[in-house]
């Protein structure tokens, strides 16, 4: 029975099948390989056990191009090595960095923060005001009451509403400029 011709291009002259010529690649060049990728990527052992896998892949589809009793392999071998390892590096150039999403999910998001420090400032600076004054900004800006539903709900004229409005916003403003907060 004839094997197919992917298998014959793959076989080194004198090996028996793919899987014994990936054996042999591993067995004669994969700890040399190692300890050589290992220096390259200062020690990362994940990275240069991917390395010497794809150098020895590499090895493999171009089989029929290689002499395994030559001298030549070995050189070709970290040859490929040092390529795949510079190819890994501007890789991860080209690309951003990966995060991990559990990090971020723990961090509020811009907006977020930064209303909340809005908010806190506000309410710090609503806090100095006097109870009339606070109270008028509360039912007409934060209810969303217009001058006349405030005047029913406080129980004081709408002059009275819209000039405690002013005072208060007035305050208010001072207040901030006062923390830091400039219009």
């Amino acid at each position: 029975m004839r094997e197919d011709a992917s298998v014959e291009r793959r076989r080194f002259p004198g090996r028996g099948s793919e899987d014994e010529l990936m054996r042999a690649l591993y067995r004669d060049h994969a700890g040399p390989l190692m300890a050589y990728v290992l220096r390259l990527v200062a020690g990362d052992r994940y990275l240069a056990e991917d390395v010497v896998q794809e150098t020895l892949l590499r090895a493999w589809r171009n089989a029929s191009q290689l002499d395994p009793t030559g001298r030549g392999l070995r050189p070709w071998l970290v040859t490929v090595a040092r390529r795949v390892v510079i190819d890994a590096h501007r890789g991860r150039l080209a690309r951003p960095a990966e995060d991990r999403g559990a990090d971020l999910e723990q961090v509020p998001a811009t907006d977020e923060l930064d209303r909340a420090l809005r908010l806190m400032t506000i309410s710090d600076a609503l806090a100095d005001l006097t109870p009339a004054h606070r109270q008028v900004l509360v039912e007409t800006y934060f209810k969303g009451r217009d001058t006349n539903e405030t005047a029913r709900v406080l129980g004081v004229p709408p002059g009275t509403v819209r000039s405690r409005i002013y005072y208060a916003l007035r305050s208010l403003r001072i207040a901030l400029e006062e923390r830091g907060v400039t219009s």
